[in-house]
């Protein structure tokens, strides 16, 4: 569980809403965690009563006596701090509350890590269908941008220079590409890793006999989770690839926030980030108006990608119950969750707010004097003379327009090996940027429908045939 103690930016009132939003906070909580853990003690006892496992009385005292808030969260915390982990009091007190004789059936037959297991697969649940949310609020913020921008001519860049002309459609189709994978990803993802844990000491069910079996599955459709194959305490590909999906969807959103920036460069000024009062200001600078969105959506993404590094370390574990790997997870993968509501939130401001300026993309175009054209010129002229050497041609056309403050057409235009093969007005309408934009509105139309088939959601409760 995650804990925002003071010290950390989590718990910063100035800090918190910076790298964090409070409904993801709130999903790894320490109550909503103590929460998850009592539902899974109150659905496990349900079950077992239902199944005859345990008195049915048992069952019935033990849901009306766990409440979160009768807990003592003071010496839950002593018993943490004794035991390593929170199971172990928790179950105590429970008993506690329950009373004799029925507060004995706490807990039956399960382990410590299958309650904290499933309860956390209960919050990732929660902390998925966040990322859900946004992830379609933004899908469906960038087809607008790119249907909006289908055919708006702009200059695509390679190595950071001018290469050849592009739509911003186009731009915008790339970066939604990315996210059309991740709502895949994400509907693949959830029946791996919503699956329910229980299985005793060692995943046997050797203190339950054959009933465990049988109670593993009540429990999985009792709390909406699927059934998997085995025990997985030692298994953790599922959290694993969780947090390497989060490191994922960080790339992306950091990449569009890249692009942003450099668009958003003074010396550019293709785009600009939402604005308003104050919005980056500068302290002393008052024509300032800084590109904050995309600041923090790039500040949290090496911290995020970084954690995704560590939860693979931490998925390597020993033998059938790990030695300080679990432990690991606790902290990584709140963490990770919390980051990425935040760059997820950032990205649905930035673009549904994100100024387009075609005029200044138009101006940029016309920035090298024709030369973002060249490779249009090259293709008009090889049929003529070779590929070859037509680059070869254009390219020292190109090198005397730069020296002489030519246009590249006019350049052209006074070689006689030019105008030999193609007329001056051939070289012109050749030359004009805005009719070397390739495919870019069939392939913005290529994407904007990829939106319209969204991945079949895969039902939580699923269970996997384990025969």
């Amino acid at each position: 569980m995650l804990s925002f103690e003071p010290g950390t930016v989590f718990s910063s009132r100035h800090l918190a809403d910076i790298f964090s939003i409070a409904p993801m906070r709130a999903i790894f909580s320490e109550r909503n965690s103590l929460e998850a853990m009592v539902l899974v003690e109150v659905a496990l006892a349900k079950v077992q009563g239902q199944l005859g496992v345990i008195p049915a009385e048992a069952a019935a005292a033990i849901a009306s006596a766990a409440r979160t808030e009768l807990l003592d969260l003071n010496e839950l915390a002593a018993g943490t701090l004794r035991a390593g982990l929170p199971v172990v009091n928790l179950v105590e007190q429970l008993i506690r509350l329950t009373g004799e004789p029925h507060g004995e059936f706490v807990h039956w037959g399960a382990t410590s890590q299958d309650i904290m297991d499933t309860a956390l697969v209960m919050q990732i649940r929660d902390a998925l269908e966040l990322i859900h949310r946004d992830l379609e609020r933004l899908i469906s913020t960038l087809a607008d941008l790119a249907r909006t921008h289908r055919d708006t001519p702009m200059v695509g860049r390679t190595k950071l220079q001018h290469a050849i002309p592009i739509t911003f459609g186009f731009k915008v189709s790339v970066w939604l590409s990315g996210l059309l994978r991740h709502r895949q990803r994400l509907a693949e993802l959830k029946p791996r890793v919503l699956q329910v844990q229980f299985g005793g000491a060692v995943g046997t069910f050797a203190s339950l006999g054959d009933d465990g079996d049988s109670v593993r599955a009540a429990l999985a459709r009792e709390l909406g989770l699927g059934e998997p194959l085995v025990a997985w305490h030692a298994a953790r590909d599922g959290l694993a690839e969780t947090v390497c999906l989060l490191g994922l969807i960080s790339a992306t959103l950091s990449k569009i926030a890249t692009d942003v920036v450099l668009m958003a460069q003074t010396e550019v000024g293709e785009v600009l980030e939402p604005g308003g009062q104050g919005h980056g200001a500068s302290s002393t600078m008052p024509h300032k108006r800084n590109p904050i969105i995309c600041e923090q959506i790039l500040s949290t993404g090496p911290s995020l990608r970084r954690l995704a590094s560590a939860m693979l370390d931490a998925s390597v574990h020993d033998h059938e119950r790990a030695t300080g790997p679990w432990q690991a997870e606790w902290l990584l993968l709140p963490e990770a969750f919390v980051l990425v509501s935040r760059a997820m939130d950032n990205a649905v401001r930035l673009c549904s707010g994100l100024v387009v300026r075609p005029d200044a993309m138009q101006a940029n175009l016309g920035r090298t004097q024709g030369l973002i054209a060249a490779e249009a010129v090259m293709m008009a002229l090889a049929p003529h003379v070779g590929r070859h050497h037509a680059h070869e041609m254009v390219g020292a056309a190109c090198t005397h327009a730069i020296a002489s403050g030519l246009t590249l057409a006019q350049s052209l235009s006074r070689d006689p090996a030019v105008t030999a093969h193609i007329a001056p007005h051939e070289i012109e309408a050749a030359a004009d940027p805005a009719r070397y934009i390739g495919l870019s509105g069939r392939e913005v139309d290529r994407v904007l429908a990829a939106c319209a088939d969204r991945p079949a959601n895969a039902v939580q409760g699923d269970a996997i045939d384990a025969e």
